[in-house]
């Protein structure tokens, strides 16, 4: 762990990935994550009691989503100040744990999806959504589901638009290793490239009938 890690509490993902036995783990738009693929659901919830040791261990705060093709486990980005330096712990801990019990890490199934509200730069469309949708303020600009099983919610201006138009788009988080082919397979269901000029950050693109989606592997590489 670095000095700077030490200090303030959070790491990046760059110094996350650095960390041992984290192979299976991507981070993601919301945080790292893993996914373990299993042979049942209660394969699956095999993994439960080691994540709740592993969160108690290390005080990290994970979400498990139990299904009967795997189980994903995720480390929240509660506070946009970073990873818990105490996250690549937890995560090998949990990796560990996965191997001991036969599920397979299946990194490339890791996602997260965010829907970027674009709206006029003298509006403010958040409150609407908060309660529309009945979702919590995350940050000064997004919104969050409140046990985050819902996708994040992203509010950002754009100046000089026309007013009540809408302008919105998906955000898919995807592993960095997984981006390019994600696009490419896009593009050959029919979408095409918009703008690649942040690649590899994230690239966007547009359905045949000009829906904006951006296929973003920013979080895997930050820092």
């Amino acid at each position: 762990m670095s000095e700077s890690a030490n200090e303030s509490g959070w790491i990046s993902a760059a110094e996350f990935h650095r960390a041992p036995d984290v192979s299976a783990w991507r981070v993601m738009g919301t945080g790292p994550q893993a996914v373990f693929t299993a042979t049942s659901i209660v394969h699956a919830a095999s993994l439960v009691a080691p994540v709740v040791a592993a969160a108690e261990r290390f005080g990290v705060l994970p979400d498990v989503d139990v299904r009967p093709e795997g189980v994903v486990v995720r480390i929240p980005d509660r506070t946009f100040e970073g990873i818990p330096a105490a996250a690549p712990g937890f995560a090998a801990a949990v990796s560990i744990a996965a191997a001991e019990l036969g599920l397979i890490p299946t990194p490339e199934l890791a996602k997260s999806i965010q829907l970027y509200v674009a709206q006029h730069s003298q509006t403010d469309t958040r409150p609407f959504f908060l309660a529309a949708l009945g979702y919590d303020e995350l940050g000064d600009t997004d919104a969050v589901d409140p046990v985050r099983c819902g996708p994040q919610l992203a509010f950002n201006p754009i100046a000089g638009d026309i007013q009540g138009r809408g302008r919105s788009h998906l955000d898919v988080y995807v592993p960095a290793d997984e981006a390019q082919a994600r696009v490419d397979a896009a593009i050959a269901a029919g979408g095409r490239l918009v703008d690649d000029s942040r690649a590899p950050d994230w690239w966007t693109l547009a359905s045949p009938d000009n829906h904006g989606v951006d296929i973003a592997a920013w979080p895997d590489v930050d820092g």
